[in-house]
């Protein structure tokens, strides 16, 4: 594997202004640390540096590679976004809240990737001058008009507690994959009985077989188009409990198939939503390993409004506060992201149940035909075909 993230250059499209910036990370963050814009928290300064956002910008690097086939993968790219490798164009994108995948050959030796960002104003606007009526979005909040018309997230143009710059940039990981064995996704499902979890797993991926271990249980199972399906009976489980409930117990998965090898940090316990008829018509409550859990907790919106000022160890700290707080649930809120991987890792690790959101809260989205750019060819669809894969958190509204 090689990792592009490190230090990238960013220019805009006048070429008045280049400026390094970090990848992961965003295009504000890094011309407010080359000093082209004030701090944008500072007082009214957001207001001068919207001018960023109505602007293309293009992030370049150079790398050197052996030229064997690869698959370039992207976390995070914000959002209307058009890659070439070498000169050749290789993905156009319009939707942050997800994963692309997309095969490549580098030259062997040396290779220039490019990334244009296009600007998220412009963008929405031309979709919003295509709609054959106006789609209303939310003025209160929204000092950039538009933010309805882009898969991105919402608060980037605004909102009652955040600034408005519409953020670029990529907030994940960048890499290039050799080709070969590769595990895709691993779902996991539950059942509990008495002194009993029944471990139910999806493994996707392209090898002839996989292989699961989980507290000293393992199973092999075939692989038939593209998956398999394991069972690990684990006897006597040692369960996890929400903050405040009891201990919060992780155990570790390992799958392997074909030379690809996956690990997940898992909690073993039961969540079930109680909607029990009552005297006011239904309950609404969630048991956890059969006992009743009182849901106390709070709306997480994004950490900070620059994806590139995020960093694992501030976001534990706040999720820490909300334990100490005697929290026990955290909503991700609908106008933000789907936040990585890790997070939701912290999460287990701390005791905060997970209320997930889809990413279409307080706005009018309008059909998926319409997500396009105005300069993407109609032969490609808005999720890149047979060429991409889903973030493995997307489209979960439930508890985690």
């Amino acid at each position: 594997m090689l990792d592009l993230a490190g230090v990238w250059s960013l220019s805009d499209e006048s070429g008045a202004y280049g400026v390094p910036m970090a990848v992961p990370g965003d295009g504000i963050s890094a011309l407010h640390k080359a000093g082209v814009i004030p701090d944008p928290y500072w007082g009214r300064n957001e207001y001068d540096c919207r001018w960023v956002a109505e602007r293309d910008w293009v992030l370049v690097r150079r790398f050197d590679h052996d030229g064997t086939a690869a698959d370039l993968v992207i976390d995070g790219l914000d959002t209307v976004a058009e890659l070439r490798l070498n000169g050749e164009r290789v993905l156009e994108v319009a939707n942050a809240h997800r994963r692309w995948r997309v095969p490549v050959t580098p030259r062997a030796g040396d290779n220039v990737i490019e990334i244009t960002f296009r600007s998220s104003v412009r963008e929405a606007a031309a979709l919003q001058a295509g709609m054959p009526f106006r789609i209303p979005y939310q003025e209160v909040n929204g000092p950039i008009p538009n933010a309805n018309m882009l898969r991105k997230q919402q608060c980037d143009f605004g909102w009652d507690w955040n600034i408005a710059l519409g953020q670029f940039g990529v907030s994940g990981a960048i890499r290039l994959e050799p080709r070969g064995p590769r595990i895709a996704d691993v779902i996991v499902a539950q059942r509990h009985t008495p002194g009993l979890a029944e471990i139910t797993l999806r493994i996707e991926t392209d090898g002839p077989e996989v292989t699961a271990t989980l507290c000293g249980i393992s199973a092999t199972a075939t692989v038939a188009r593209g998956a398999a399906t394991l069972v690990l009976s684990i006897p006597e489980p040692a369960l996890w409990w929400p903050a405040g409930q009891g201990a919060q117990v992780l155990h570790d998965l390992t799958v392997t198939s074909g030379g690809a090898a996956a690990t997940r940090r898992i909690g073993l316990r039961s969540l079930e939503l109680d909607s029990t008829p009552d005297a006011a018509g239904r309950s609404f409550g969630f048991r956890v390993n059969g006992r009743a859990v009182f849901a106390k907790g709070a709306n997480w919106i994004p950490a900070d409004a620059l994806n590139g000022r995020i960093t694992p160890a501030a976001v534990r700290g706040l999720l820490q506060s909300a334990v100490d707080a005697n929290m026990n649930m955290i909503r991700v809120w609908g106008g933000g992201r789907y936040e990585p991987d890790w997070f939701y890792d912290l999460c287990d690790e701390l005791g905060l149940m997970v209320w997930q959101d889809f990413m279409f809260a307080c706005t009018f989205t309008p059909p998926r035909l319409h997500f396009w750019p105005r300069w993407m060819p109609r032969s490609a669809t808005s999720c890149g075909g047979s060429t991409t894969t889903p973030a493995s958190r997307c489209g979960a509204a439930t508890t985690n």
